[in-house]
């Protein structure tokens, strides 16, 4: 067998065929950096493994790189990254890699592998490994050991044994110290910054960027997979986290940061520390994040925005009380509207998170969401069609509420594959539509993309240059609804 050398191909899959991305309008909006593959090629190479990424969404003509990479450097090891949606896109790269190199070894990791444990060896058997959990020790201790038969001693591996039966090691006792961790390896990915875009209008310049500065929730909604990280929460401190704004705006003179993180202001001194750096210590960058209602008051949110912050999210989930408190915790909407009211009194864009669909939606609870949210104050919103992955507590019984097509490839929020008891997809489809529509269609909502000339002219620049593509999308049936 040919000799293979002792590195990482470190990979994220596009989840569709490449001819299918250039008609993704939502590859036009937004293009995320892997920040979980860039984080662990940092880390591995820390420790003195070789590795390499290749990030397939945002190069959809990816396959030739793959194919050459595999013929020139001969990887020991093929590390695939995955959601749900893009799980059998990594299979179909799996199956090429295995050709090409017969003696490679596949890692596959991610939240959808994480959740699904052993399940995923048993019914992919072309796949060598999956780690569930924290990559970062587990993925070295496994490359370090060589691979097969070494696998049952690593925490955090799904492995065969010598019978062919698939064993889990169990979670890892101790999450790592995230202060411990290099910087993400962003020059690994082909491209960046530029390569990269955030959602237009939420922005104010460039070059930007996305950012993860924590690891967990302490919260348990019905609707969110935590099955690698599971309940627990860690953060960087704030002198780390503002050294990372420093390096990125060194090194790539990055502008504005999107701090991906689930709850941002979860810890408060550690958000007065980080605020007070950057207001003593002015980096001229400024910074979105996402909060939950609990977590915020007045006088933190004049901190960040003194700080920078340009733009504020938050999850609204549904403007029906009844049916908010069957799916996440304190579901006070009184209290979430006066916090909105809050942070534009701060003079913060804000930014309403909601998904349509849950268990127990009714089309009197959608007018309710709507009635809500074009109530508040909010600059804009995010509307995705509720998706129960797996790992998330509504997963368990979710066939008991309505019908789901459990149809992997379309797991993305994009399509309505769970309609609620009461509900058809049709009907979901039309007041989908109904609600950005409206939305777009408000004067005020008008007014303030008129008043993004002069905030974010780049977001303008890029609306008009893929206007044809995003008035097509708004009237498509097929791609917001099939």
């Amino acid at each position: 067998m040919e000799k293979l050398n002792n590195k990482i191909l470190l990979l994220y899959p596009l989840g569709y065929s490449s001819e299918a991305a250039n008609l993704d309008i939502t590859r036009k909006a937004n293009i995320m950096p892997p920040l979980g593959l860039a984080s662990m090629a940092s880390y591995l190479e820390k420790q003195g493994i070789e590795c390499a990424i290749i990030d397939c969404f945002a190069r959809p003509d990816s396959d030739r790189m793959i194919k050459d990479y595999l013929s020139e450097e001969k990887p020991a090891f093929l590390g695939i990254s995955c959601t749900t949606s893009s799980f059998f896109d990594g299979v179909r790269i799996t199956e090429y890699a295995k050709q090409c190199l017969p003696g490679i070894q596949v890692v596959f990791g991610g939240p959808h592998v994480s959740a699904l444990k052993e399940k995923v060896l048993m019914d992919y058997p072309i796949i060598d490994f999956t780690v569930v959990g924290e990559g970062e020790q587990t993925l070295v201790e496994l490359l370090e050991s060589g691979g097969h038969g070494e696998a049952a001693r690593i925490p955090g591996m799904v492995y065969r044994d010598d019978s062919g039966e698939v064993c889990f090691t169990g979670y890892r006792k101790k999450g790592i110290e995230l202060d411990s961790l290099p910087f993400p390896a962003y020059e690994k990915l082909a491209g960046y910054p530029a390569a990269y875009k955030l959602p237009i209008f939420n922005y104010p310049k460039t070059p930007n960027t996305s950012c993860i500065s924590s690891r967990g929730c302490p919260y348990a909604c019905s609707y969110c997979d935590r099955s690698v990280f599971q309940r627990s929460f860690r953060f960087n401190s704030a002198e780390y986290l503002y050294e990372h704004l420093r390096y990125l705006k060194e090194r790539f003179n990055i502008r504005h940061i999107n701090f991906y993180d689930d709850q941002f202001t979860f810890r408060r001194k550690r958000v007065e520390e980080f605020t007070r750096l950057m207001i003593n210590r002015p980096l001229n960058m400024t910074f979105n994040c996402a909060v939950r209602a609990e977590h915020i008051d007045l006088e933190l949110l004049r901190m960040m925005k003194e700080a920078g912050c340009w733009m504020v999210s938050l999850g609204i989930e549904t403007g029906d009380e009844n049916l908010l408190s069957q799916h996440r915790q304190n579901a006070d909407l009184k209290m979430l509207a006066e916090k909105i009211r809050l942070i534009k009194k701060a003079g913060i864009r804000t930014k309403g998170l909601l998904m349509m669909g849950l268990p127990g939606e009714t089309e009197e609870s959608i007018q309710k969401s709507m009635d809500y949210v074009f109530s508040l104050p909010i600059d804009d919103f995010n509307l995705s069609k509720f998706t129960p992955f797996p790992g998330s507590p509504i997963y368990e019984d979710i066939h008991e509420k309505g019908t789901f097509n459990e149809d992997w490839e379309k797991m993305d929020c994009m399509h309505f594959l769970f309609v609620p008891d009461g509900m058809t997809k049709e009907q979901m489809d039309k007041l989908f539509q109904k609600f950005y529509k409206t939305h777009f269609m408000r004067p005020k909502t008008i007014l303030g993309y008129v008043k993004m000339i002069w905030r974010s002219p780049d977001s303008w620049i890029r609306f008009i240059r893929n206007a044809g593509d995003f008035i097509k999308f708004a009237r498509s049936d097929n791609r917001l609804g099939s």
